[in-house]
């Protein structure tokens, strides 16, 4: 029976390695597998799945309109497992149709993203897969600035911490940085 997961970390947690990793081996034993990734990610181009360790794949970019349910169901053969990447950018509407995908097509998904943004409020995407994924997992990584976990993303803007403004803005190290909840509040001690 296929499940539903949410695998979710802060930046620079590996979320992108485990989901190339997870194809890999998926392939490695001859099972097809779709990445899908929000389309609004488009540091490495639209539609590509892309690490900070330079590895990166094609991927099916995910629009706020994409049916992604209608979609899956057309494919033929029928995956054996769907994984996602930028998890956080699915609107409610994409949460619900991937539960009907593992619920009706009996195919498991495997969704990865961010928690919280930088406001330390938790996205679209992430609220819906927290209340309907059957099993909930987090990746870790430590803070920048000591050996805690980090369970935070800071935003900043010429090396200051920003605490306000748009949830969505694109950016990878130069933007954003994993922090503990101590270091988000009080970066500079």
């Amino acid at each position: 029976m296929a499940q539903f997961y949410f695998k979710y970390g802060s930046m620079n947690s590996g979320k992108t390695i485990e989901i190339l990793k997870v194809a890999h081996n998926y392939e490695e034993q001859g099972k097809n597998v779709v990445i899908m990734t929000s389309a609004i990610d488009t540091r490495a181009g639209v539609g590509v799945v892309a690490s900070r360790i330079g590895m990166q794949r094609e991927a099916i970019a995910i629009e706020d309109d994409t049916d992604v349910y209608a979609l899956i169901e057309k494919m033929d053969p029928k995956p054996y497992c769907i994984l996602i990447d930028e998890a956080q950018f699915l609107t409610k509407k994409h949460v619900y149709d991937f539960a009907r995908v593992v619920d009706d097509l009996d195919v498991p998904v495997m969704a990865f993203g961010l928690k919280n943004d930088f406001r330390n409020e938790l996205f679209e995407g992430s609220k819906y897969l927290l209340l309907l994924a059957d099993k909930i997992d987090e990746i870790k990584t430590i803070c920048q600035f000591c050996s805690k976990k980090a369970t935070m993303v800071l935003r900043t803007v010429d090396g200051k911490p920003v605490y306000e403004g748009e949830q969505i803005q694109i950016g990878g190290n130069e933007t954003y940085i994993p922090v503990c909840r101590k270091h988000y509040f009080r970066p500079e001690i």
